[in-house]
């Protein structure tokens, strides 16, 4: 059975950040836990924010996630995750195995649209 969360009202979802952004750059990041790449998403005019997201398992060829358009939280407080600072969270489908399918908008979205 699917796991069910608690009801919000719309003003609790207005208060969370949801913005299109173009990742630019993707490295390894070995000092992670889990497997991981460091990303850096480019949000138009809200800048170039950084994330660090568990893909490895899923996305094994990271030069193809370049140029790929993402949906990601952009107000949570940045999260220090080893010598890394993650300013954002990337937004996935969570499959039954696991997997993690990347949100992404249309090609013809704008960098820093915000998801409503």
């Amino acid at each position: 059975m699917a796991e069910e969360k608690a009801t919000i009202t719309w003003d609790d979802f207005a208060k969370v950040a949801m913005r299109v952004g173009k990742i630019i750059r993707v490295e390894d990041f070995p000092e992670a836990r889990k497997p991981a790449y460091k990303l850096w998403i480019d949000f138009g005019p809200y800048g170039v924010k950084k994330s660090s997201a568990q893909l490895p398992q899923w996305y094994p060829n990271k030069e193809a996630l370049l140029g790929r358009l993402v949906v990601a939280v952009t107000n949570f407080p940045p999260k220090q995750i080893g010598p890394f600072m993650s300013e954002v969270l990337v937004l996935g489908a969570i499959q039954s195995d696991g997997r993690v399918v990347l949100l992404q908008p249309d090609a013809d979205s704008e960098l820093g649209a915000p998801i409503a």
